[in-house]
């Protein structure tokens, strides 16, 4: 028995969908819509705005003490030596994670009985590092992300993170510029020293500390204070304890052949 519905031969059904209009075509084979691998999807995510934000809000939460908004005031901290006392402003709201770094070891104690064991004249002072009894370099915790581009540059009278020749390879150790060091600032083509905090008083004992002889002394080939330079100690003051004092920028006495002798 026949069936009623005629079979068509492959060559026929082939003729028909030619004839079809092309809106009553379909293709013969669909490929499926292009997907982007699962890791630049994710990248993508970090050039959206509302992600960076979330990023950076969360950082924060992570890296200010608990109990800290951004908006305080930035906490000080009382550096005393056997030369003077200064006071530093830890800029918490702009370098966050070197201020934390910094606060952190004030509060251990580390930085009690060490030595500045590097001063440049017309450069920076440095320490925080070096046992001020033996000389031997200190442990310190984990390194720290160079925050160069928070957009404070290395003037007079600024604080930041010392490192060595790897951009991220600062921990303990800090300095202090002693005359404005542009080329310490980030530029495109290399990172910057961080700057994380600036003095607000004292700076006149700085400028002491900055004029004492050096040399080579103990493990220290060049730079080093003839007579040790110790921190006896660090304190955290509360924010706005202590008023800023106007960086006066000294004035550079005139050459002596400049002088005009009196008539």
């Amino acid at each position: 028995m026949q069936s009623s519905t005629k079979r068509r031969s492959p060559l026929r059904r082939a003729l028909e969908a030619a004839a079809a209009p092309c809106w009553q075509r379909r293709p013969a084979i669909e490929f499926p819509a292009p997907r982007l691998p699962r890791r630049a999807t994710e990248d993508s995510m970090l050039t959206q705005p509302a992600t960076r934000i979330l990023l950076a809000t969360l950082l924060l939460a992570l890296v200010l003490p608990a109990g800290t908004r951004a908006d305080e005031p930035n906490p000080q901290v009382k550096v005393t030596t056997n030369l003077g006392e200064f006071v530093i402003e830890v800029r918490q709201d702009r370098a966050p994670l070197s201020a934390a770094n910094f606060l952190r070891y004030a509060r251990e104690g580390f930085y009690s009985g060490t030595l500045i064991h590097r001063v440049v004249a017309n450069f920076v002072i440095q320490g925080g590092g070096h046992d001020a009894t033996t000389y031997a370099l200190k442990t310190p915790h984990e390194n720290v992300a160079n925050e160069s581009g928070d957009g404070l540059q290395n003037k007079r009278g600024t604080v930041g993170l010392a490192r060595g020749e790897a951009p991220h390879s600062g921990n303990a150790q800090f300095y202090v510029n002693l005359v404005d060091n542009p080329d310490l600032d980030p530029v495109p083509t290399r990172w910057g020293y961080a700057v994380f905090g600036r003095i607000l008083q004292g700076m006149d004992v700085l400028e002491r500390i900055g004029e004492v002889a050096t040399g080579s002394f103990g493990p220290f080939k060049a730079d080093a204070p003839l007579k040790p330079i110790v921190i006896e100690k660090m304190e955290i003051l509360a924010p706005g304890a202590t008023a800023a004092a106007p960086l006066v920028t000294p004035v550079t006495p005139p050459r002596q052949d400049t002088i005009l002798s009196p008539k």
